[in-house]
């Protein structure tokens, strides 16, 4: 079958049978990375290990770099059901809430570093405009972080040192991955960000 072109618009399951395929092929993606790294990873392989058409997989994501940001977007969605939703810990910082959530995600992601370097690597490839859900993905980690934060409505101040605290953690995960610092230093690092970046944040109106 002839490779889709990465400029066509991925297809978003509308029926449960659909989204449990596309749930397999992330499934089996994150599988096949986890094993042998972006590089080696092969589509029809993917879709083998799915149980799913070729053009099924395809449909759903036209590229590689399509299937890639969807498993980090589930990953991150997986990331909010432990959390949780809009439930703050009564007293606790919001620069230790946060680091909370990225010590888990990054030591989750550290576990299996050829998955994290697909999903990186694939994130930091993807053009908005032509992979949708790389935005989705950003705005899916902020998400969690206010929520575990309980700050409902985030200044453009607030959102602005949320997304600085992202790239500090995108840019740590890599030097991490790439064998640059350990992951004492990952998890020091993270916490002084979080510090610094999060002290200046508006504060929650008091619980009623």
């Amino acid at each position: 079958m002839p490779r889709v072109a990465e400029n066509r618009a991925a297809a978003e399951p509308s029926s449960p049978g659909q989204q449990a395929r596309r749930l397999r092929l992330l499934e089996a993606a994150a599988h096949l990375a986890s094993l042998h790294g972006l590089d080696r990873v092969q589509m029809h392989e993917v879709a083998k290990q799915a149980g799913v058409a070729i053009g099924t997989l395809y449909r759903y994501f036209p590229s590689k770099t399509h299937l890639f940001v969807g498993v980090l977007a589930d990953q991150i969605d997986r990331l909010g059901d432990t959390f949780g939703r809009r439930r703050p810990t009564p007293g606790l910082p919001p620069c230790d809430a946060a680091f909370a959530v990225l010590q888990q995600a990054s030591r989750a992601l550290l576990r299996r570093p050829a998955l994290a370097t697909a999903m990186l690597t694939s994130a930091n490839n993807a053009e908005v405009a032509k992979v949708p859900e790389a935005a989705a993905t950003d705005g899916g980690i902020r998400t969690v972080l206010l929520d575990v934060i309980g700050l409902e409505h985030p200044t453009p101040g607030d959102q602005a040192r949320l997304r600085l605290l992202l790239q500090l953690w995108y840019g740590v995960l890599q030097s991490g991955l790439q064998g640059r610092i350990s992951m004492p230093e990952v998890e020091s690092d993270l916490r002084l960000g979080c510090r610094m970046l999060l002290s200046g944040l508006s504060h929650p109106p008091p619980a009623r």
